[in-house]
């Protein structure tokens, strides 16, 4: 029965972290929608009802382990307190029925995040994401070889591969995490490490088949990252030399990009206005500071020509649905009181993932304050922010590091009674035999 219960809970992991991703079902159901097809409508009853149904389980599985579900919620204040703002938004929403309905989906994710903290340890939930990955590589190059009206794109991005999401960018991003998640498990592993090394080979393969120019910038950022984490376990005499030589390569190789970075944008068919992110992000800001304090309300925004990004749309010909930054995205939403919730919450969370990587020494220890990283690198350019895989993904780690410290923190005052009894132990001992010689 515990064996039956555990494969499903697996099967019931992989299944939800791709569906949260937005790949295969969506897709599918759109018929293979491209950018811009704004006037196209379909059906997305079957995805609503795959999330209702992990909605369900996920609280069913949460209610079993409710005492360390509670634990975790104490000590991550700052982002239920963002949930919470998120709901009672709908007060001054300027769409208070999306509001309602979307707040309530972003719950039931974030209690999914919750439950990959509270049941997997932070090795499985990486072995668990490369499940995940592993499957979305291979789909995803079914989809572009055997199924091109949905695996690439056609409109302005034709040619550019998607895989089984529903823009090139959406692939990249996720390729970016993937590769990721492969390197840490290859620098761990122990044997039949090459498969995760083509993983990792693989990852990066689809973000240039996708042409996702920020996903391999910001692929350099997180390698270096890494080794300057992983760095923290070498003897003092050469932990700061590595650091500085990797620091001083990154910046190098940060002053060549920006002195170059029209020439790189152009060879990679792009400008370094971010294809139109910049004039879209100055429309943003106009809208932000008519509502800087509260936002439109969670999801009260972007509702093409019947919302308030009818201004946005009036001036961009493209029709955004989104702002291209999951960043002005939470302001458009919250205001500055969201945001400036979510920073002091994600400045905890930082914190208390690189304290955990020079006490465990271990590839896996690394991963929490990586994921950090990759959220503030995916939401610059693009919005996958609140309600989003990356914000699942955020809260797992971010408790998943207040559960393993809490472990150290547990383990340190199990050894310190240990050692005060033994010591203890050891000075009767020595009464007794001073007793005896006397």
């Amino acid at each position: 029965m515990q064996n039956s219960l555990k494969y499903f809970e697996y099967g019931f992991t992989v299944f939800s972290l791709i569906t949260y991703s937005g790949g295969i079902v969506l897709l599918i159901l759109s018929g293979g929608a491209n950018e811009g097809d704004v006037a196209v409508n379909y059906n997305t009853t079957l995805l609503q009802l795959l999330y209702f149904l992990t909605y369900f389980i996920t609280i069913v599985l949460i209610t079993i382990r409710w005492k360390k579900n509670i634990f975790v919620f104490t000590k991550n204040r700052f982002i239920w307190l963002l949930l919470i703002v998120a709901v009672i938004s709908v007060f001054w929403s300027f769409a208070p029925g999306d509001t309602q309905k979307d707040t309530f989906k972003l719950i039931c994710s974030s209690l999914f995040g919750v439950y990959l903290a509270t049941r997997y340890t932070l090795k499985q939930q990486i072995q668990l994401l490369g499940v995940t990955f592993g499957l979305a590589i291979i789909l995803s190059f079914l989809f572009a070889v055997g199924l091109p009206k949905y695996g690439m794109m056609g409109g302005v991005h034709a040619g550019k591969w998607r895989g089984i999401f529903m823009h090139k960018n959406n692939l990249g991003i996720k390729m970016l995490f993937s590769c990721m998640v492969f390197l840490t498990l290859a620098m761990s592993a122990k044997k039949k490490a090459w498969i995760y090394w083509c993983g990792c080979g693989l990852s990066i393969l689809l973000i240039l088949l996708a042409a996702s120019t920020a996903s391999l910038v910001n692929l350099v950022i997180l390698i270096a990252i890494f080794f300057i984490l992983r760095a923290l376990w070498l003897p003092y005499q050469l932990m700061i030399p590595t650091i500085m030589g990797i620091a001083s390569a990154g910046i190098t190789f940060f002053v060549w990009f920006k002195e170059n970075q029209d020439l790189i944008f152009g060879a990679l068919g792009k400008d370094s206005n971010l294809s139109g992110r910049g004039d879209l992000w100055s429309l943003v800001y106009d809208m932000i500071w008519k509502q800087p304090w509260l936002g439109y309300g969670y999801n009260g925004f972007w509702h093409g020509w019947n919302g308030e990004s009818a201004y946005i749309w009036f001036a961009e010909p493209w029709t955004p649905t989104h702002p291209h930054s999951g960043f002005l995205g939470l302001w458009l939403d919250l205001g500055l009181l969201g945001l400036s919730i979510f920073w002091i919450g994600f400045a905890i969370s930082s914190i208390r993932s690189i304290l955990i990587v020079p006490l465990y020494r271990k590839e896996e220890s690394i991963f929490p304050a990586i994921m950090m990283t990759y959220l503030i690198l995916a939401n610059l350019a693009e919005t996958a922010l609140l309600g989003s895989d990356n914000w699942i993904l955020y809260i797992t780690f971010s408790c998943s590091t207040v559960i393993i410290l809490n472990e150290h923190k547990n383990k340190k005052v199990r050894n310190s009674i240990k050692n005060t009894e033994f010591t203890y132990l050891m000075g009767g001992e020595k009464n007794a035999n001073h007793n005896v010689r006397s």
